[in-house]
């Protein structure tokens, strides 16, 4: 038996019509698989030859031709579906969760389940980059909707039975499952699960979900016991302060997500407006563009506007996904930019208001001490985080201790009270391969270390802020210290850069690093454009920095071993074999860019019927085709 059906296997025949050529209707897979026909000696031969086969396929009378037919007018459709709990695993007084996910059906009949945290968005983008693609045109490069700027309120329902909210880990302490620990438990489940059309191929390494789940046509139901990802597992994670689910209760636009080393890895993406630019409009757009290529959370950094409570509020209303601030930006615009007026009272109630707003996590730079200010100053580049320089001007200004540090319990109670989780920062991560892993980021790191485990104590989340440029051999390092000195808190990391000389391209030097640090377990990653150290980011830089980051994150999650990453390069293995070109667009981090890439050096033709090349080889040196003669003598 071939792995693959014949109609998709068969090669080109030079001599279809002559004597000794087989009919459709009677040849063999061995003879469809017969590459000794092609005019290896003249390329225009070979692929009129291979258009030919196609077109007696297309035109012929058998069943054979008829299947072929189906298979090139089929096209991958991308809709969104409800994941929820089997009926039989739902309990009578169960809150009703239905989780959107991105079912895509290929053109071959398998149905892969994507994560997204846009679904609506992701799906009405990719079904539009598909309408134009399969019609050959050259799509219009901007292809994603509008963003709603008020989001349903997915958690109101929630807290219908909830007197006085506790925190996430208050919770997962006392023994509770909440709605937000089983919805995240169904998203990430839900990741594991494919439906394939030929179970039998590729049983071996590849198994389906019959077992599992069941495929209806708006809703996929999942069977508890055999989740990947089970509620009481994360329960445990979040009782142990190894992962978090930052959900402000004030935020019930958002859609429950989870960090943790145990879970896919995430990426951070971030926005701003400044005194010079951007606005309201602008920012929301910057918003669209982040989820649309797949932010799992979104950081606002905006400084310098009277209007910054108004701008975030948006911002909110419209994000689906957590947002995340550093809160000392705004305490210093509100004192002028002046850092001698900057104090505890006026930090505490920008802390206070944003967390009214429903911000979700705070970075806040606590662990940078008076003591480790020596330290830095014995650097190359000195202290690089705008947060973490704010904090050591006012100390140095007041020649006083870091006000975060000094009065954390109240921080911990404003942040338990909204439950708002601290993103505990790294003001002290070194900005170059000459300071890394110096005294002063260990140090910062130690005393972060002590007050993650303050959190846990008070019943908050908090994880925690990583470098910087770390050269590639040390950034096994700096994940094994996060684990130990701040005991398995999750660990969220910008790249790390590598090397320092990737100018116009350090979205490449950062993501070795954050794929290589995320293979050892960090849970999030934040992603690095193009113009880092350069300039303000464009919406292209954007862009790029995010899918780079997607890539890597999906990348790290195979190393860590996390089934559920398997899903997608399976299917894209399999298309590849079989020159379904438009579901490798489809599966594809972006399918408009791979479809225009592939496009640019085919024919028209080759483009209208898939053809079973590409123009690095062409048809008569092609490894995949190669690899059919392999399988038609060796496999039974």
């Amino acid at each position: 038996m071939l792995l693959f059906p014949r109609y998709i296997c068969s090669a080109p025949h030079e001599e279809r019509n002559s004597p000794s050529a087989p009919s459709p209707a009677t040849e063999s897979a061995a003879d469809t698989l017969d590459l000794s026909k092609i005019h290896y000696d003249d390329l225009a031969a070979a692929k009129a030859a291979h258009r030919a086969a196609k077109q007696a396929k297309l035109h012929g009378n058998t069943a054979e031709s008829s299947a072929v037919a189906a298979q090139v007018k089929a096209v991958p459709q991308t809709k969104a579906v409800s994941v929820v709990f089997a009926p039989d695993d739902v309990a009578a007084d169960a809150t009703a969760l239905k989780v959107p996910y991105e079912l895509l059906t290929l053109s071959n009949g398998e149905q892969v389940l994507r994560y997204s945290v846009d679904v609506e968005a992701t799906v009405a983008a990719a079904q539009q980059v598909t309408a134009v693609v399969t019609r050959k045109e050259v799509p219009v490069k901007d292809n994603t909707p509008t963003i709603k700027k008020q989001r349903p309120l997915v958690r109101a329902p929630f807290y219908a039975t909830r007197a006085t909210p506790k925190t996430q880990i208050e919770y997962a302490q006392a023994g509770v499952i909440t709605p937000e620990m089983e919805y995240v438990a169904l998203r990430e489940s839900a990741a594991n699960l494919v439906h394939l059309g030929e179970q039998r191929d590729f049983a071996d390494k590849f198994l389906g979900s019959d077992e599992i789940a069941t495929f209806l046509d708006q809703e996929i139901q999942i069977k508890r016991s055999k989740m990947s990802v089970t509620p009481e597992m994360v329960r445990e994670e979040i009782a142990a302060g190894h992962a978090v689910i930052p959900a402000n209760h004030h935020h019930l636009e958002c859609e429950p997500m989870i960090i943790g080393k145990k879970f896919l890895t995430k990426v951070n993406a971030n926005i701003g407006a400044s005194a010079v630019s951007s606005s309201v409009d602008e920012e929301i757009a910057k918003l669209q563009m982040a989820l649309a290529y797949g932010a799992d959370t979104v950081m606002d950094l905006s400084t310098g506007l009277p209007s910054l409570m108004e701008l975030r509020t948006a911002i909110l209303r419209a994000s689906p996904v957590p947002i995340g601030t550093v809160p000392v930006y705004e305490a210093l615009d509100r004192v002028g930019g002046d850092a001698n007026a900057l104090n505890w009272e006026v930090f505490k109630q920008v802390i206070i208001d944003q967390a009214e707003q429903g911000v979700d996590y705070f970075t806040i730079h606590a662990g940078l001490t008076a003591d480790l200010l020596p330290f830095a100053a014995q650097r190359l580049m000195g202290i690089v985080s705008r947060g973490g320089g704010i904090m050591a001007s006012c100390m140095m200004q007041h020649d006083e201790e870091n006000m975060a540090y000094a009065h954390f319990d109240e921080l911990m109670e404003i942040c338990r009270r909204y439950d708002v989780a601290l993103s505990l920062g790294d003001g002290l991560r070194p900005g170059a391969i000459y300071d890394a892993c110096d005294r002063a980021q260990y140090g910062e790191l130690e005393n972060i270390g002590k007050l993650a485990l303050r959190c846990r104590e008070h019943g908050v989340q908090c994880f925690i802020e990583g470098p910087g440029h770390v050269p590639l051999h040390r950034v096994q390092e700096n994940q094994e210290l996060e684990e130990k000195y701040c005991h398995g808190a999750p660990f969220y990391t910008l790249g790390p850069l590598v090397t320092d000389v990737g100018a116009g391209f350090d979205h490449i030097t950062s993501a070795i690093g954050g794929t290589t640090i995320g293979m050892h377990g960090t849970a999030m990653l934040c992603y690095v454009t193009p113009s880092e150290h350069l300039a303000l980011p464009t919406p292209e830089d954007v862009k790029q920095g995010l899918i780079t980051y997607k890539i890597a994150a999906h990348a790290a999650d195979l190393a860590k071993g996390l089934e559920q990453a398997y899903n997608l390069d399976h299917a894209m293995s399999r298309a590849r074999a079989t020159f379904r070109w438009y579901d490798q667009f489809a599966l594809s981090f972006d399918m408009q860019h791979a479809y225009e890439v592939w496009r640019a050096q085919m024919d028209e033709e080759d483009c209208v019927h898939e053809a079973s090349f590409c123009s690095m080889c062409g048809p008569r040196f092609c490894p995949i085709r190669l690899n059919r003669r392999l399988q038609s003598k060796y496999i039974a």
